[in-house]
Parts: structure tokens; C-alpha cells; sequence
């Protein structure tokens, strides 16, 4: 075991992105835990098994882990397990990004190749940043969210956990986004957004509540 081995959580197509974001960071993928081996492994990683398999757990203590899962809800789930089973899990930021000095980024997050975050901005645990999406200025995008690629979020945005804002979509500054959100594609976002709902269009009207 080396001390930039890394297993991979999942291995869908979402997988791919990640592996790709760790390679150029330099870490070395061992494998990825699935429930079923994949069909179709465009990549020749190694399956290890199923993440909730004690006997598989045993056998990668220690190694480092990361959850690439696109599902918000799933990975939040999957990062809380193994935690609890003592795996740490590392960052993913693409060599290709643009992340400034002064934010900070948590575990488990995913910056994607031509994704800006700009400074003072805060990234949670679990987050995706997807390719090219832009993070302005002392944005907070709370843990297990997902932001999709092409998404602009304006300075000071806050998302909630657990939502997603949709490819494309335009957050205006100092909006509010609650947790458990999901915006549709090409939105356009102009006033803040309370839990558990479903905005889409431009501007942006309730489509589930």
C-alpha cells in the first residue's frame, strides 16, 4: 500500500470524470467497490467488491477512499457509512480547474476540469463541481450538493445540502438556495428557495413543492 492508493466508491459513468481528476492529481486508483462487478470497465480498474462487505472492508483498511457516486442522497449515504467506519476519504480537484488560494474545498469533493471557484468561496463535503461551472466569490455550496456543468453561481450564493442546481443554470447574487433542491437545466434563478422543492425556467417558477 502507498500513500496515494486510492479506491474508487462506484463506478458509473460519473466514475470516469473522477478517475480521470485523481490520476492527474497524481493518485494511484487500486480498484473501486460496486455491488456488481461492471460490464463494461472502459478504464481495466480492479473490482474489490461491495462497499457494505465486511470481509471487503477489511481487507482496504487504511487505503484512501473516494465516493464517486453522482447521486446526491446515495453518496451522502455511502461518505456516512464509511465514515463511521473509519475510511478517509480525499479531494478531487482536476489539474485543469481554476480554484483559488483563498477557498477551501471539504472531503470527498469533486472539481472538475474547467470548473472556477473564485475567492472566499466555501465547497462542503461530498460536492461535486461540475466541468466548467463557475463558483463566484464567497459562495457556500453546502455538503452533498451538486453543481452541474456550465452552472454560474453569482457572488455570495449559498446552496443548500443535498441540492443540485441544473447544467447551465444562472444563480443571481446573494441567492438562497435550500437543502434538498433541485434546479432544472438553463434556469434562471432571481430570488431565494426554500427546502424540499423544484424550480425550473427562466426566470425560475415552482414546479414541485
Amino acid at each position: 500500500m502507498k500513500a496515494n492508493d486510492v479506491i474508487l466508491i462506484g463506478y458509473s459513468g460519473h466514475a470516469l470524470v473522477v478517475a480521470e481528476a485523481l490520476s492527474l492529481s497524481l493518485y494511484n486508483i487500486v480498484g473501486y467497490l460496486e455491488k456488481r462487478k461492471s460490464d463494461s470497465n472502459l478504464l481495466g480498474i480492479e473490482y474489490l467488491g461491495f462497499e457494505q462487505d465486511e470481509d471487503v472492508l477489511k481487507t482496504i483498511k487504511g487505503i484512501l477512499v473516494f465516493p464517486a457516486i453522482g447521486d446526491n442522497f446515495l453518496r451522502e449515504k455511502v461518505i456516512g457509512f464509511l465514515n463511521k467506519k473509519g475510511f478517509e476519504f480525499v479531494t478531487a480537484i482536476h489539474p485543469k480547474s481554476n480554484v483559488s488560494s483563498y477557498c477551501k474545498i471539504g472531503l470527498g469533493s469533486l472539481v472538475c476540469q474547467g470548473a472556477i471557484i473564485n475567492p472566499f468561496a466555501t465547497v462542503g463535503n461530498g460536492v461535486i463541481i461540475n466541468t466548467g461551472s463557475i463558483i463566484e466569490h464567497e459562495c457556500v455550496i453546502n455538503d452533498f450538493a451538486h453543481i452541474a456543468p456550465g452552472a454560474v453561481l453569482a457572488g455570495n450564493v449559498n446552496v443548500g445540502k443535498g441540492s443540485f442546481i441544473g447544467a447551465n443554470s444562472v444563480i443571481k447574487q446573494g441567492v438562497i438556495i435550500g437543502d434538498h433542491v433541485t434546479i432544472g437545466a438553463g434556469s434562471v434563478v432571481l430570488k431565494n428557495i426554500e427546502n424540499n422543492t423544484t424550480f425550473a425556467g427562466n426566470p425560475a417558477k415552482l414546479i414541485i413543492k
